[in-house]
């Protein structure tokens, strides 16, 4: 038996399936023995819904063979056995036939879970336009709603209002459209979303024509987001009649916007795709954006829904493993030319930010600290390429580096090499001395030489250098430009009221530290900053990230303390981004990180930087995210000075994305930290 915490279905995820029978024209017999395969396939996977197309069981393109009794007999018969065959299978199976009702025949999407019909809907949109003739066939579902429908013995809910909601399994909740339906300007699953289905069904037909394949797409995957949703939608396949039309098959699932499994078109075998969709975050998405909620409120009374519950028994003591792709840099995607995309994009937002900051302020020049470190590096090459726009010349660009009791040879040199590249006005103070006069003023021991290297002494350091800065500022009536990242402040690893934490302007206050340095190697390959400057960037990124504020003949590690940027990134956009739980973040944290496969990393990452995590550091990493993200450091993102948001995963800014109390406690997440084991 599987621990919970390695379920998928234990975080809020459901696996499910579209599926791509091959079928024979007007022969039900044949074509519900090849959905009970399917299903059957589909229930081995860990499948826990699985879609087929419209009208599979009779088949599509058939005409008036629909209205031949004996084909509807035969369709009632295969549905019959369909029922019997799923009382073995754990998914919910969605199948399209032709029904009679009351005297007219419906197009009809069937849920059947385990011997039971949950519901049957009719189509509400018919095309009868250019290829399509479905007047001629069928009614209309428009207005059938709280009826029951007659069908292989047994009474079931049918109408185009019946969401099915799991009652074992929150947020799964099931809504079923047909073809058409999503093609016209307010789908029918719009209002479903909105009265709370999470997860769209679409039973398609629709044939293939050129170009039709990349709008069916588009429809989806918007479609998708706009309702915040998951969507499946199946499309008929092979061995349906080319009389007069042909046939492709496509398959797909989407989320939020995202196809998460597409299938091949066009294929000579039956095709099954699967995915899990996160219900987890589809409610979060609805509860952040509360647009979404007002449209539901007005839409409240123009369509009622039955909401008809059923029990999912999805276990929680299988490890199914994660149909998804989960990357490891939220922050980065792993795409070389949507990276490169990303990195433009940032890189301007945060130089146009300084830009307009520069021209309201009447400021003509800057005060910078630079380190040979990864984050005044790059504020550095943002100011440059600011007063190149504003046609400022580099020299109003103060650069000072500033070595203390524990800077190394090597920062320092990269520091001034950065600085000449650049053509910037450079300069170096030495802040040791004052350092060393302000711990003998307030009598710290190591004044007298003891070794005692506490927050105090290096405090002291990073004090006296913003202290500098700022006076600097006054002097040459210039802005300071602060350096420090998303990934420092969501760690408090920040000295309040220091460079890192405190300046007049700050372009990086809302970017990680693991796009900090993307965005670094970015700009090493434009030919824009030259070859020197290209030299020094890529020293810089080899460069241990260390504040250097301990002498010693080791380099102080900052990750040692705080823990990797890379896996802390990965908490801080799950926490933010979604508010997950802990347990969940770690849950997606091991499918993203326990296998060190090489290609799951972005090529320009150095070999020595690819590693894995197992659960055990999973979970005291992100023990130390926990406790200083919630319990310690809210205060300093409370006095955040301005800077310009730049990635979807959110900034920390208390006039934006993050608003906290200075003093809340972290127990909750600890205690479900606790659960992980």
């Amino acid at each position: 038996m599987t621990h919970p915490f390695f379920s998928l279905h234990s975080h809020g995820f459901v696996r499910v399936a579209v599926a791509g029978p091959r079928t024979r024209v007007a022969d039900p017999a044949f074509n519900v023995a090849r959905t009970i395969e399917m299903a059957r396939e589909a229930d081995a996977e860990g499948a826990s819904l699985v879609l087929f197309p419209e009208l599979g069981i009779s088949s599509y393109a058939i005409d008036d063979l629909l209205h031949q009794t004996a084909l509807l007999d035969a369709v009632e018969s295969a549905i019959g056995r369909l029922l019997e065959a799923s009382r073995a299978l754990h998914p919910l199976i969605a199948v399209g036939a032709p029904l009679r009702w009351r005297g007219r025949l419906y197009n009809c999407g069937l849920i059947i879970r385990r011997g039971e019909i949950l519901a049957v809907t009719p189509k509400i949109y018919l095309p009868n336009y250019r290829e399509f003739y479905e007047k001629r066939h069928f009614a209309s579902g428009a207005f059938i709603a709280g009826e029951e429908m007659e069908i292989a013995g047994q009474t079931a809910p049918f109408g185009s209002d019946v969401l099915l909601e799991a009652s074992d399994f929150p947020g799964l909740v099931i809504h079923t459209e047909i073809c058409e339906d999503v093609w016209v300007p307010i789908p029918p699953s719009t209002r479903a979303a909105l009265a709370g289905a999470s997860v769209l069904l679409n039973l398609s037909a629709s044939n293939a024509i050129v170009g039709k394949s990349d709008y069916r797409a588009t429809l989806c995957s918007a479609h998708s987001a706009r309702c915040l949703s998951a969507y499946l939608y199946s499309a008929a396949g092979q061995g349906e009649s080319t009389t007069d039309l042909a046939w492709d098959g496509e398959a797909m699932i989407y989320e939020n916007g995202a196809l998460l499994a597409k299938a091949a078109r066009f294929a000579d075998e039956p095709q099954l795709i699967l995915a899990d969709v996160d219900l987890g975050r589809l409610a979060a998405e609805r509860m952040r954006q509360v647009t979404f909620g007002d449209c539901a409120d007005m839409e409240a009374g123009a369509t009622s829904f039955r909401r008809v519950p059923f029990e999912l028994h999805a276990p929680r003591d299988k490890n199914l493993g994660l149909l998804r792709e989960i990357p490891r840099f939220p922050f980065a995607p792993d795409d070389e030319a949507r990276l490169a995309e990303l990195c433009f994009e940032a890189f301007n937002i945060q130089s146009h930010g300084l830009r307009q900051r520069l021209a309201a302020a009447n400021f003509q020049r800057l005060v910078i600290g630079v380190s040979g470190g990864l984050d005044s590096t790059h504020a550095l090459l943002v100011a440059v390429t600011a007063f190149d726009a504003l046609g400022l010349p580099r020299e109003n660009i103060l650069a000072y580096t500033l070595p203390a009791f524990a800077t190394t040879d090597r920062t320092k040199a990269n520091a001034w090499r950065l600085m000449r590249a650049l053509g910037v006005s450079a300069q170096e103070i030495d802040v040791t001395a004052a350092c060393r006069q302000m711990l003998e003023d307030i009598g710290h021991p190591a004044s007298r030489g003891e070794p005692v290297y506490d927050t105090t002494y290096e405090n002291v350091q990073a004090g006296a250098r913003t202290s500098l800065l700022f006076r600097l500022a006054n002097r040459h009536e210039a802005l300071v430009l602060g350096t420090g990242d998303l990934s420092e402040l969501a760690l408090g690893w920040c000295t309040y009221g220091v460079g890192d934490q405190m300046s007049h302007y700050n372009v990086n206050a809302s970017v990680p530290k693991t796009l900090i340095q993307h965005l670094i190697r970015w700009c090493a390959r434009d030919a824009h900053f030259g070859a020197e400057t290209v030299a020094v960037l890529r020293d810089i990124l080899d460069t241990e990230i260390s504040p250097e504020l301990v002498p010693g003949d080791s380099v102080q590690r900052t990750e040692d303390v705080v823990g990797p940027y890379a896996l802390q990134d990965f908490n801080l956009f799950y926490t933010t981004r979604y508010g997950f739980a802990p347990s969940k973040t770690a849950f997606l944290a091991f499918h993203a990180w326990s296998d060190a496969t090489a290609g799951r990393w972005p090529a320009d990452i150095p070999a020595e930087k690819r590693r894995a995590y197992d659960v055990e550091e999973i979970k005291h990493w992100l023990g130390v995210f926990a406790r200083r993200f919630f319990a310690t450091s809210q205060f300093k993102r409370s006095a955040l000075p301005n800077g310009p948001k730049v990635s979807s995963g959110g900034s920390l800014s208390p006039r934006g994305d993050w608003r906290a109390p200075s003093d809340s406690s972290a127990a909750a997440w600890l205690a479900d930290i606790e659960e992980i084991p």
